[in-house]
């Protein structure tokens, strides 16, 4: 279902979805383009102070073993920074395309949900490079013997950062997620509450499967804030649920 000028809703043809995927696709790809450009314009400040600053932070030699090791390393934070600065714009363009399909009242929630989507995600990547981020990198320079020097490689550096907060972005997604299935009626909190056990297995292989070293602190640096989001989303479905329930008239 769209609406057409009038305000009258109408049904939109196969081709008329497909018409309309390309159009967002295309203005959201247009939108990690001038994220990119905004980064180049600042990567210098990017490489030195943010993405540089945990590994400086502990003293951690970092060192490039490949030819145009760093040209390309340059590009990839440029992209990376692109796909963070463009997020919101991406999940209003998401959520546009899947709004004509929605009624009038779950319309109304594309807004409010892209606001908090993008906050959600943008908590995670903070909380991933103000906490995780130094936490695993602190253990990883003061553990060992002291007659091995930790010399990283640049790249494996940059793949550890950008695994680690793309995937706290995404997971602290889980609340906002659950908010929304609780709206449609897939989850209820009585059902997080009893698959909870099970959800505590699930978030521990996560995390040693998100968590890109091994070493047990790392690990449980990720797992703990899964769990925190696990207890915060039944408290969400809660909430998302007498928000939908009517109040009971009074006789």
């Amino acid at each position: 279902m769209s609406n057409n000028p009038n305000g009258e809703q109408f049904e939109m043809s196969f081709f008329d979805h497909l018409e309309e995927l390309r159009r967002r696709v295309g203005l959201a790809a247009l939108g990690v383009v001038l994220g990119c450009i905004v980064a180049g314009a600042f990567v210098d400040q990017l490489m030195n102070w943010v993405l540089l600053q945990p590994a400086a932070s502990v003293n951690l030699e970092l060192q490039n073993l490949r030819p145009f090791g760093q040209a390309f390393l340059f590009f990839k934070v440029i992209i990376m920074a692109g796909l963070i600065i463009s997020m919101p714009f991406t999940l209003y363009q998401l959520w546009k395309f899947i709004a004509p399909g929605l009624y009038e009242k779950e319309r109304r929630w594309a807004g409010k949900i892209t606001v908090y989507t993008s906050f959600c995600f943008l908590s995670g990547v903070a909380f991933a490079y103000w906490i995780m981020i130094p936490v695993m990198l602190s253990f990883t320079a003061s553990f060992g013997s002291t007659l091995i020097k930790n010399s990283i490689d640049v790249t494996e550096y940059f793949s550890f950062i950008t695994t680690t907060l793309l995937s706290a972005g995404l997971i602290f997604e889980l609340p906002m997620i659950a908010y929304i299935l609780s709206k449609i009626g897939i989850i209820t909190p009585e059902m997080l509450r009893k698959y909870r056990r099970h959800a505590i297995v699930v978030i521990l292989v996560l995390a040693a499967a998100l968590t890109p070293s091994t070493d047990p602190v790392s690990q449980m640096v990720f797992a703990a804030p899964l769990w925190v989001l696990y207890e915060l989303s039944i408290l969400v479905t809660v909430f998302a649920r007498k928000k939908k329930d009517p109040e009971p008239s009074i006789p």
